[in-house]
């Protein structure tokens, strides 16, 4: 039995949730589709760029819509449950990839570079400070194309939730709060997410199993590589873990159980995103995961989400037919970071130039079908 005695209701005390509205409108969807409808090709014949146009125009209210500063945000935080030998990596890995990322070298730097999106950083809890750098003061703005360091650190890592919760519910408050309050400051209508966090795969295969119901041994897969025999015991570890939180069922009661620091304060950040109506681009399998602890708290977040990728970790298959998604890319990535939503990028804003530019039967004077 666990020794949480959490419940939302008290975590709500500590922490005011986002308000997200339902934003469908049927006649701005039927103009936008008409539009669509109306351009030069067979109606339906660019598929799910198409979709993607409709779905942009709904979330920012606009059957033009534009995208701009896009803001890449990459959670970063260390877990307790490491220790239990679930990762194939050990957790320096955290703050070594943390660097990467501020440096300029790893996947989601190289790609969101490439793509013209903001690189942000954000420490929620790794277990290590990193030095003062030129990015950090906040009342500087940003130079351009260099990634941003957000000092959020609500500890040093989570606990070890095999052992006990994961994070108090203060803690869980605060990281929540710590979200929310960080997009408030980002420009732009666009979130993309990504994360960084030795042993994040376990906490999001919790959360599914718990909040969906799906067996652990369905929901997790290899993470960073793990061999057959690893796979077997970090299934065994996780299986524990949900024993000892048999308790522990309301959403946020299970993400300070079972989550991460990095998870907690996207969950935070998703909602503040969705009640400002920006495009909430999700990468993989754990920012997969803060999104539908988001949604069980405000269900109307899934309307402002799309969704990058199918990962090759078998709960996000799960997990995304819990949230009815649609991923666009489907290429076996498991790296995270926020890599698929950096890849994915470059099709939103085709979408939006091709709903906004490209010419109608009527402007270009071509025939429409007999």
């Amino acid at each position: 039995m666990s020794s949480a005695q959490f419940s939302d209701s008290t975590l709500s005390t500590l922490w005011t949730c986002p308000q997200v509205a339902d934003i469908h409108d049927t006649a701005l969807a039927g103009r936008v589709q008409h539009k669509l409808d109306v351009k030069t090709k067979p109606q339906g014949s660019l598929g799910m760029l198409e979709q993607q146009a409709l779905r942009i125009a709904s979330i920012v209210g606009n059957e033009s819509p534009q995208l701009f500063a896009p803001q890449m945000v990459v959670f970063a935080a260390d877990h307790g449950l490491a220790a239990q030998g679930v990762s194939a990596y050990p957790a320096d890995v955290t703050w070594q990839m943390v660097e990467n990322f501020l440096s300029g070298g790893a996947a989601v730097s190289v790609l969101s570079r490439q793509n013209g999106v903001a690189l942000n950083v954000v420490d929620c809890g790794v277990a290590r400070d990193f030095e003062v750098r030129e990015q950090d003061p906040e009342h500087k703005l940003p130079k351009a194309d260099e990634p941003r360091l957000w000092r959020r650190k609500v500890a040093y890592g989570t606990a070890d939730c095999s052992q006990g919760p994961a994070m108090t519910e203060l803690q869980c408050a605060m990281a929540l709060r710590n979200g929310s309050e960080l997009v408030k400051k980002l420009p732009g209508n666009a979130l993309l997410l990504g994360e960084m966090g030795i042993a994040n795969t376990s906490s999001a295969s919790l959360l599914l199993a718990r909040l969906c119901g799906e067996s652990i041994e369905a929901v997790t897969g290899v993470g960073t590589g793990l061999s057959s025999e690893g796979l077997l015991h970090k299934i065994a570890v996780l299986k524990q873990v949900l024993d000892f939180h048999a308790d522990v069922q309301e959403p946020l009661a299970v993400l300070a159980a079972m989550g991460g620091l990095e998870i907690a304060t996207m969950t935070g950040a998703v909602l503040q995103a969705a009640a400002e109506r920006r495009v909430i681009v999700v990468d993989g399998f754990i920012t997969t995961a803060a999104v539908l602890v988001a949604s069980r708290l405000q269900p109307h977040v899934l309307q402002r989400c799309v969704y990058a990728h199918r990962s090759g970790e078998p709960g996000h298959t799960r997990m995304l037919a819990h949230l009815q998604a649609q991923p666009m890319l489907d290429w076996q990535l498991r790296l995270g970071e926020g890599s698929g939503a950096a890849l994915a990028w470059p099709l939103l804003m085709s979408a939006c130039t091709m709903l906004n530019e490209m010419a109608s039967f009527e402007s270009a004077g071509v025939s429409t079908k007999s």
